[in-house]
């Protein structure tokens, strides 16, 4: 069986107190900004390029993105939103274009939450 360290209880807390004064939009925003660095590496948008580059999972984070922009651009203000809706139209077609096979209008990634991505 294994046991918490004694110390583990003490670092949850301290982590929990720290997460507790953070505001809710730095949260987001922090979030949306990981998950659009992590889209724009695999796409292959990074100095190492095609070494990273995988389109399935590059698909899911701007789906991922595109979500947590649609259910909280109206928690963030539009301050914040603008730039990160921005950054994922970016993300979108820069998938269209490395897309060999191209999705249908309205089909690609988060063009669910966006609509369809045109340039």
């Amino acid at each position: 069986m294994s046991e918490t360290p004694p110390n583990a209880t003490a670092d949850f807390d301290t982590m929990a107190r720290d997460i507790a004064e953070v505001p809710a939009v730095e949260v987001i925003v922090t979030v949306a900004v990981n998950l659009m660095s992590a889209a724009a590496v695999k796409l292959g948008l990074t100095e190492e390029g095609d070494q990273y580059k995988d389109l399935d999972e590059a698909r899911k984070l701007v789906h991922a993105l595109a979500g947590l922009l649609d259910a909280g651009a109206t928690e963030i203000s539009s301050f914040h939103a603008a730039p990160l809706r921005d950054g994922l139209k970016s993300l979108q077609l820069a998938f269209r274009e490395a897309s060999i096979v191209p999705d249908a209008p309205g089909q690609g990634p988060g063009e669910k939450y966006t609509g369809a991505v045109f340039g």
